[in-house]
């Protein structure tokens, strides 16, 4: 699922890939107005599920440290920081808890703000399945 949702640099929120016109893609964005359109060649577009954190040994996928936090609070629950207002130090915190081992210098907490947006704005809009799509398609491709 997080393939078609997309995350495009200079516009807020998410967007979910609805269709592909000519030379550009049409995009719906995800809140409550659902409001449709094109998105060109120019703007930086990337999908949720090419996204990666760092850690002290490797790039976590941006689905499993979504993985990570659901199975902290549950299913349908949102995190209740508001990124907003939060200092530097809950933002620690609450990334300590998601991805214990994540690299301390590179994430920077304008990272973790954008994770806890865009964590409530997919549960919010009934989007809880962040398990990786690459490990299961791999499966299936190895028992064939």
């Amino acid at each position: 699922m997080l393939r078609k949702v997309l995350a495009i640099a200079g516009k807020p929120g998410l967007y979910k890939l609805v269709s592909r016109g000519n030379n550009s893609l049409i995009i719906e964005t995800l809140d409550d107005k659902h409001k449709r359109m094109p998105a060109f060649g120019a703007d930086k577009i990337i999908a949720l599920a090419d996204i990666a954190m760092y850690t002290d040994e490797e790039e976590v996928p941006l689905a499993k440290v979504m993985q990570n936090i659901q199975d902290e609070l549950g299913k349908d629950v949102l995190i209740d920081i508001n990124p907003k207002k939060a200092s530097n130090q809950e933002l620690a915190d609450f990334m300590a808890k998601a991805l214990p081992n994540y690299d301390r210098e590179h994430v920077y907490p304008g990272d973790m703000k954008k994770l806890i947006q865009w964590y409530n704005l997919l549960v919010q809009n009934g989007i809880n399945d962040f398990s990786l799509e690459e490990a299961e398609e791999s499966e299936t491709t190895e028992e064939a």
